[in-house]
């Protein structure tokens, strides 16, 4: 996973994985989730994400019993 965050646009996109994303929806204001093919998710898209939260101060808080795949 990783989390792109563009300035310009105020867009933070979560990556959940590499696959390509073939369909959307909109399941909140500003909220876009991702989904591949086989309809797994693979992305999550916050708008307007300054507003939704502080961005600045977006950190990791845990990870546990992670095994390299």
């Amino acid at each position: 996973m990783k989390l792109s965050y563009d300035k310009e646009t105020d867009s933070l996109y979560i990556h959940l994985t590499n696959r390509p994303a073939m369909d959307s929806d909109e399941v909140a204001d500003g909220v876009v989730v991702d989904f591949d093919g086989n309809g797994t998710l693979v992305g999550i898209d916050v708008q307007h994400a300054s507003e939704k939260t502080d961005i600045q101060s977006v950190s990791l808080l845990h990870l546990h019993d992670l095994q390299a795949i």
